[in-house]
This record gives structure tokens, sequence and C-alpha cells, in this order.
């Protein structure tokens, strides 16, 4: 009996052993490219999520993986080489966190599995052919920010009196022109009209120089707050858009949490931390053997509305009662 208990001991072992090996390639390294439009500082907090859920999964830099960056500096003309790059390089799979760097790296390569962190219709763009059965090497999940777009000028509205006109930055520069523009304002201009809100467009530079040309030129057109769009170059620059909202007094309403964290008044959107973590299970599938063709593109599941009321009081606003009810959370 002792010798038999034994065995089954052994075999067990060895299974768990062989499984374990086969799972995570043990004895070889495998190369995860990250193809980002925007710049290390900017990417750094959007991808933490993802990269503790990797590491929970037991892919460990140094390892059993490797990482190459290559980030296109909100520079959109540059993604077809910094893509081309990766694939010289033979990565295992590429992760790309904007349509843009998605379009780049599928031109780039149609064998090499590419994950999208978030794109805002990637059918739309052309990356997949359908959410359902996306076919080819690209999959991942896909933002709502389009239809979103409707249900943060709703809520802007309701917090901000008497409210007619919204400043819109706008930028071709991180996402293209379709992506920035056409696909979110197709919701947003029929969505302001039934508001009764007028929306001003301003063509921004994400930069330092750009930003405060583009409040300025809001101020001028007597906007009674600001909207920025879910676009990687804004997300990156954050914190200068957050100081210039607070400069110009003006209300703003923002796609991601960050920005309130960061010290703005308020946030509606998805929980990019969720989001996040199905892409680093996903990159897992892949790199145990799984076909990108077989995981359909998922969409967001869980939303977040923040106020920040110290913000409220820098500007000198009262947010409604109605409106802090709904929130997920209230800082204070």
């Amino acid at each position: 009996m002792k010798s038999k208990s034994l065995y089954w001991l052994l075999m067990t072992v060895l299974l768990i052993t062989f499984s374990s090996a086969n799972a995570q390639q043990t004895g070889k390294i495998l190369r995860i490219g990250v193809l980002d439009s925007t710049t290390a500082a900017g990417s750094a907090v959007r991808l933490q999520a993802f990269w503790q859920e990797v590491r929970t999964l037991g892919w460990i830099e140094g390892k059993n993986i490797a990482i190459e960056y290559r980030f296109g500096e909100q520079k959109r003309d540059r993604l077809p080489e910094l893509a081309a790059d990766l694939v010289r390089l033979k990565v295992d799979l590429i992760v790309v966190t904007s349509t843009a760097a998605a379009l780049a790296a599928k031109r780039a390569t149609t064998t090499i599995p590419i994950v999208m962190t978030t794109s805002s219709d990637p059918v739309g763009a052309g990356v997949v052919a359908s959410l359902a059965q996306p076919g080819g090497n690209v999959t991942g999940v896909s933002s709502l920010s389009v239809e979103l777009d409707t249900k943060r000028l709703e809520v802007l509205k309701d917090a901000v009196p008497k409210l007619a006109r919204v400043g819109l930055p706008l930028t071709s520069l991180a996402s293209g022109i379709s992506m920035a523009s056409d696909l979110q304002m197709k919701e947003m201009r029929p969505a302001a009209v039934a508001l009764k809100l007028k929306l001003e467009e301003i063509e921004t530079q994400p930069d330092a120089k750009g930003l405060e040309s583009a409040f300025k030129t809001a101020k001028q057109k007597q906007v009674g707050a600001i909207m920025t769009m879910a676009i990687p170059a804004f997300f990156a620059e954050r914190k200068r858009i957050v100081e210039l909202a607070v400069k110009y007094r003006l209300p703003a309403i923002y796609d991601q949490k960050e920005f309130v964290d960061e010290g703005g008044l308020m946030s509606y959107g998805e929980d990019y931390d969720d989001l996040f973590r199905k892409v680093a299970h996903y990159v897992d599938k892949i790199l145990k053997g799984t076909k990108p063709a077989d995981l359909p593109v998922q969409q967001a599941t869980k939303f977040e509305f923040v106020i920040n009321l110290k913000a409220a009081k820098q500007i000198g606003l009262t947010m409604p009662l109605g409106l802090l009810e709904r929130a997920n959370q209230v800082v204070k």
C-alpha cells in the first residue's frame, strides 16, 4: 500500500511539474513587445494594473518573459517604424495601448499575436472583423468611450447650472483623425443638440504650449465647462490639463479617475484597472498557445463615477446633492 501511495504521489508531482513547465515555458524567455503612442511616464500608471496581473499569473520579467517597450512620444507617424522594429525582434506577442498603435502593429505583422488594451471602436477602425469573432491576429478589450461621451455630457450639465457651452479639446496626433474625431464626434454632436448644449471644438496640440492655448481659446469662447475625450495623448498630460482647468476656473469632466487623482473635478468612465486585468489574462492565454482569433474582444462591464469636492471648492462650484448620491466615490 505504501509503495502504491508513493507511486501516485510521484506521478502527481511529475504531472504538476510538467504542466507548469508547459504553461510557463520553463527554460525559455518569451518576449512581449509594448507599442504605446504616448510616453513612458504617461503610460506607467495606465499599465500598472496590467503588469500586476501578469505577475500574479506567473509571468516574471527576467525569469520567463522579457519586455520590449516602444513609445511614439505623441508622434503618430512614428508608430509604423516602431511596430516594424518589434516585428524584426521577433517578439512573441505585441501589446498595443491605442487604436493607432493597433493599426500600426496589424500592418506590420499578420502572424505575431496583438492584444489591445483599449480601443474605442476596433471594428469601425478596421482593427478586427467583429467583437465576437475578431479573426486574424488581433484581440483584446474595447472601451466604450464613444458611448460614454454622451453620458459625460449629461453629468456635466447636471453639475453646472445653466450650462450652455462646452469646450472640447481635440487632437489628431495620438489617435488619428478618424479615431479621435470622427468616431467620437459622430455621437457627441447629436447628443449635445438633444441636451441643448453648444460644443466648441478646439484643435489642440497635446503639449504645454498647445494645452495652454486651448484653455485660453475656451475662455475666449465663453464656455461654461470643459470635457476631455478618451485620447491617450490627453491621459499622458492629465496633470497639466487638471492644473489648467483650475487656473481658468473651468469645471471639467474626464474619462478616467486618474485625472481626479491629480486633482481633477470629476470623472465618469470604465474601470480601466478591470479592463487591463482582462488584457493580462488574454496575454497569459496566448503565451500558453491560444490563438487570438479564438478570443472574442471583450468590452467594459464595470464603470465608475468619481467626484472631487476639494476641486469643486477651488473653482467655487457647489455640486448638487443628487449628483453626489450617484457617485461611486466622493473625494473630500
